[in-house]
């Protein structure tokens, strides 16, 4: 899959072997790339990432900066969102998080091709 590479993939399965077996959603909140609520306090609503995997979650980023660039599925989205005005860092998440959401739908897909 273009953008990640044989040492992003094997991170990948290292650091979270679950991948294949959960929801996207699930994915992302595994790897810190789910919006968490702030309601309370100063925040006033505000979204952020938090948690998650810290390790997996940088590789996965150097992953998405070169998926931005070359997969012909994930570029037009990144477009999209710089088009909108949107913050450096939030591309790189949102394009992150699909990037998440297509390799566990690809090992899903696999998975269950071999059982």
């Amino acid at each position: 899959m273009p953008g990640i590479g044989p040492v992003s993939a094997a991170v990948l399965i290292a650091e979270m072997p679950e991948l294949g077996r959960m929801t996207a959603g699930e994915a992302a909140a595994m790897l810190g790339l789910a919006p968490m609520p702030h309601d309370s306090g100063t925040m006033g609503g505000k979204r952020m990432i938090a948690g998650g995997r810290r390790t997996l979650r940088h590789v996965l980023f150097q992953a998405t900066i070169a998926a931005a660039s070359h997969n012909l599925i994930l570029e037009p989205l990144a477009k999209r969102f710089k088009e909108r005005g949107k913050r450096h860092k939030m591309v790189i998440i949102a394009v992150a998080r699909r990037l998440v959401t297509i390799a566990n739908t690809i090992l899903k897909t696999l998975h269950g091709e071999l059982t």
